[in-house]
């Protein structure tokens, strides 16, 4: 299949002919799980799979679907089709068929991600000729183009969000620039120098001046080193922050603490609350209720709200570093579990978006939680695009919150419908927002789900965070730069040492390149023992 005809594929026929897949066997229908098989009843694992087969085509064709009016474009349906199968595939638990495909020296489906339908099919076709089974009416044999296909497609939509990266390195480096790079044009060239293919700009601070000369020196040393280095202008969104805070007698919080939330500044003549935080915007306060967890500073506070009054909402407080911490402003507030209601553009935002808009490759779209919100940004973007006559940016979804999580699919759906869509992993909030013993396996999750649906993903937030601030790294940082080549692009942040760590995420990634890809351990010649 050529490369043209399968961005035109918009069903599962385009992409696999319909087959009649009828067998002379009564089979249970799957529901949420595969059934199980032993290698000992060969018949029974082959009826298994053809079953599994055809319950993930018909369930993704009819999500594919309801998907179709929202694909404006015929760039992201291969994409959006595979992902609808995927989800039909991993809604089951295919553990038992593939510990029972092992010992025939089949594939474990463990790599289904890019090519759901063919890899089900050479597997099965595969399995029927080995066990003999002639009664089957099976599908034809996956063309070697249908096993590469999501490989070149995620590849292609890679390069349309973040070009080329440097020769020799596969995977792209983002840099979240310091408010120096607006005017050290001489440090903004050695961080594109070192390997820096993308900058971002954190419309949370800094003015609009400082974020255009800082757009100026990118493309200024890009130029002048032959790179590409695109720009990434992350708006500011509703965060949740402290505002004003109050402690009698200078105190620390601790554990079993009261903390007295309010929607305006503290007020000391309240003696019976000597803590006393301001929470904003105020616009969180009709969400919170008994029960509710707070989280302040990325979790370093932890709280729950045990009653709510006309002063403010009075929350215990559950945990804190040993010693207690001081509370300070403008500090991150979590509200794990609870939907806040915050709109997605703040109007600090639209004033940002004509910046952005004017000057940005990429525009990171923070707390987006579900479709209704990529409508309203577009509704701001696209007149502001028509009038500086510009193609519209890519869109980068921020995801760092459950619902966010929850809305994946469709987020990645209505945006890709219009333009080229990328997704973030900001392991930041998100951790704090689903717990940190969750962490690990949603950030898997969200890279299978993103590479099914050939979309590239941004592994953000503390990146080889030890040496950048201090100079030393840690072996878990080093293991964790490793883990997260298995993304398309890795975000560091600012600190002291920041050209040092981008020089040696490069190094890790050039070396790491040749043994592994994605889930895929290449095996690459050993030279340490030859």
């Amino acid at each position: 299949m050529c490369f043209v005809a399968a961005l035109k594929a918009a069903t599962v026929s385009d992409l696999h002919p319909e087959v009649g897949m009828s067998t002379t066997r009564t089979k249970k229908a799957l529901a949420s799980s595969a059934p199980s098989s032993s290698v000992d009843e060969p018949v029974a694992l082959v009826d298994s799979l053809l079953e599994l087969r055809q319950q993930v085509e018909k369930e993704g064709q009819e999500r594919f679907d309801r998907w179709r009016p929202k694909l404006k474009g015929l760039a992201f349906r291969p994409g959006a089709l595979n992902m609808a199968h995927y989800l039909a595939f991993r809604k089951r638990d295919v553990r038992p068929l593939q510990d029972a495909l092992t010992p025939w020296g089949l594939s474990s489906l463990g790599r289904s991600e890019g090519r759901v339908l063919a890899n089900l099919d050479a597997v099965l076709i595969s399995l029927a000729g080995l066990t003999g089974r002639t009664d089957l009416q099976l599908p034809p044999r996956p063309k070697s183009t249908a096993f590469t296909l999501g490989e070149r497609l995620l590849a292609r939509n890679t390069r349309l969000l973040f070009g080329r990266p440097p020769p020799g390195r596969d995977t792209h480096i983002m840099v979240t620039l310091p408010e120096c790079a607006s005017e050290d044009g001489a440090f903004v060239e050695s961080l594109v120098e070192r390997g820096m293919s993308c900058a971002r700009i954190n419309c949370a601070h800094g003015t609009h001046a400082e974020w255009v000369a800082m757009i100026h020196h990118v493309r200024a040393a890009a130029r002048k080193l032959g790179r590409t280095c695109r720009v990434l202008m992350d708006l500011g969104g509703p965060r949740a922050r402290t505002g004003a805070v109050f402690a009698r007698d200078g105190r620390r919080l601790l554990s079993g603490d009261s903390l007295l939330l309010r929607p305006s500044a503290p007020d000391p003549r309240i003696n019976e609350h000597p803590f006393q935080v301001q929470c904003l915007p105020a616009e969180i306060f009709p969400h919170l209720v008994t029960g509710t967890v707070l989280s302040i500073d990325e979790g370093r506070i932890r709280a729950l709200v045990e009653s709510v009054g006309e002063r403010g909402v009075l929350a215990r407080v559950t945990r804190t570093p040993q010693g207690g911490v001081k509370l300070k402003p403008d500090k991150g507030l979590n509200f794990p579990g609870t939907v806040l209601g915050l709109a997605a553009l703040t109007d600090k935002d639209r004033e940002d978006l004509d910046v952005v808009t004017a000057n940005a490759d990429l525009i990171g779209y923070s707390f987006v939680q579900n479709e209704s919100d990529i409508e309203t940004l577009w509704q701001e973007v696209e007149p502001r695009i028509a009038r500086a006559r510009r193609p519209l940016p890519g869109l980068i979804l921020k995801i760092e919150t459950e619902q966010a999580v929850h809305n994946m699919p469709g987020l990645m759906v209505a945006a890709a419908g219009r333009t080229s869509v990328g997704v973030m992993i900001a392991r930041g909030d998100l951790a704090v927002e689903v717990g940190f013993q969750r962490l690990a396996e949603l950030q898997e999750e969200l890279l299978w789900l993103a590479e099914a649906a050939y979309t590239p993903v941004i592994w953000a937030t503390q990146v080889l965070d030890s040496f950048v601030k201090k100079g030393t790294p840690s072996r878990a940082e080093i293991s964790d730069v490793v883990m997260a080549q298995r993304a398309e692009c890795v975000m560091l942040n600012k600190g002291d040492f920041l050209p040092e760590a981008l020089a040696i995420v490069d190094d890790v990634f050039r070396r790491m390149q040749g043994h592994q890809h994605k889930k895929t351990s290449r095996l690459r010649a050993l030279g340490v023992w030859s």
